[in-house]
């Protein structure tokens, strides 16, 4: 009981969060950007795609966005080369004859100095960024452009899911990235995103030189970058229906590594230069609700993380001491007649399923809105059974890295 004890605050955060998403879905901004037709308006546009050793990628990058639907003569694509050291240069070389292509090299200096220099070489309207590992459908743009009508709104970011998920992890990444949609679509309506992903997120160019561009924000400059744009009052809109894909790790070893870096970052972020944001009322939903729930998110995973080995070990050591008085022979005899009186029901576990119930609906709403293609039967039991025992691994890690000052490298 005592442990129930500890747990019900966490789960009550929980689910109160997710009937907020709910309700927000539900609202009338949240319908009319769902309704929000694709534009006929062309602005010139630049896609940055920074590389760093990307040979193997970079050029299925190039290849779809050379396929959107946009006038040739309002796109540019600016190939930043930063520095690599495998063929990316010899791979990019293959597009130095197309006119919407611009290729520059510079020294290693991390990605947002490479995104800074393809800033510095358009004089676009809007610029985007594009990971030289992720890849855009056709009518992606057009979809991100009406979110711009607005002048208050300073960025706005695209719907991702995992490019062709080949194994039980893939999938449940799936899972989580679309989840995520789900998420981005809702808290936009009100003010709530802190993160302006890598792949094909779109900036207003003049927001972006009246902050000074991007820093390196503890290697993560897309959020350090979003929360600069609200910090200073604009707005961060969401293209639900702009779908693009990227490759995600495909081992356990490479998703901790990712998570680490994203979850340190985060909380570098938040709680130093910009702990200004949580519970500013200035900021609305992003500071009163988004900020903190997330901040608590992190220290509830870990918390149940521990709170369900010690009670994993307490219930072991007692399992042992019942069996030393039975027969082995009745232990191994199997019992197969089960009664549902007997079922341990209780408000903890009724909140623990409607969690997971809520989670799984998100991800069915989130491929519906943003009509992303494909089957979620593996992604939904790969999501139930793998998430929650892989994510414990990169809050440890990254909440003992932040406390022991410990920084580690992009790669």
């Amino acid at each position: 009981m005592g442990v129930e004890v500890i747990a019900y605050p966490f789960l009550f955060i929980a689910v109160y969060f997710e009937a907020f998403v709910l309700v927000t879905l539900l609202s009338k901004p949240a319908r009319a950007a769902r309704a929000r037709a694709s534009g006929a308006e062309t602005p010139t546009v630049a896609v940055i795609v920074p590389c760093y050793n990307e040979e193997e990628t970079v050029a299925g990058t190039c290849d779809s966005l050379l396929a959107l639907d946009y006038p040739k003569d309002k796109l540019e694509i600016i190939l930043v080369d930063d520095g690599s050291t495998d063929g990316t240069r010899e791979t990019m070389a293959r597009f130095a004859g197309n006119s919407q292509m611009r290729i520059i090299r510079k020294e290693n200096g991390g990605k947002h100095t490479a995104v800074n220099a393809g800033i510095a070489a358009t004089s676009a309207e809007f610029v985007g960024c594009l990971d030289a590992d992720s890849f855009v459908e056709s009518g992606a743009l057009r979809e991100i452009i009406p979110c711009f009508a607005e002048p208050r709104v300073a960025a706005v970011t695209a719907a991702m899911s995992v490019h062709k998920p080949s194994n039980l992890l893939l999938h449940m990444q799936n899972a989580e990235y679309i989840f995520g949609i789900t998420l981005r679509h809702a808290l936009a309506t009100v003010d709530g995103l802190y993160v302006t992903p890598g792949p094909f997120s779109f900036y207003r160019r003049s927001v972006l030189e009246e902050l000074g561009g991007f820093r390196k924000g503890h290697n993560t400059e897309d959020m350090e970058m979003a929360l600069r744009i609200q910090r200073a009052g604009y707005g961060i809109e969401n293209a639900v229906r702009a779908r693009v894909y990227t490759k995600a790790p495909h081992t356990i070893g490479k998703l901790v590594k990712q998570r680490t870096r994203w979850t340190t970052g985060f909380i570098r972020n938040v709680l130093g230069e910009y702990r200004d944001l949580i519970g500013s009322r200035r900021h609305h939903a992003l500071g009163m609700l988004i900020l903190p729930l997330a901040v608590t998110a992190i220290v509830s995973g870990i918390t149940l993380f521990f709170l369900a080995i010690g009670t994993s070990v307490r219930n072991a050591l007692t399992a042992l001491e019942i069996r030393e008085g039975i027969p082995l022979s009745y232990v191994l005899t199997p019992h197969p007649s089960f009664d549902l009186f007997y079922f341990p029901a209780s408000l903890f576990l009724f909140l623990a399923a409607l969690t997971v119930l809520l989670s799984f609906a998100f991800i069915v709403i989130g491929k519906y809105v943003s009509k992303t293609p494909g089957r979620l039967g593996l992604g939904l039991v790969s999501y139930l059974f793998l998430y929650g025992l892989i994510v414990p691994l990169w809050l440890v890690r990254s909440v003992s890295d932040v406390v022991l000052g410990i920084h580690r490298s992009w790669r």
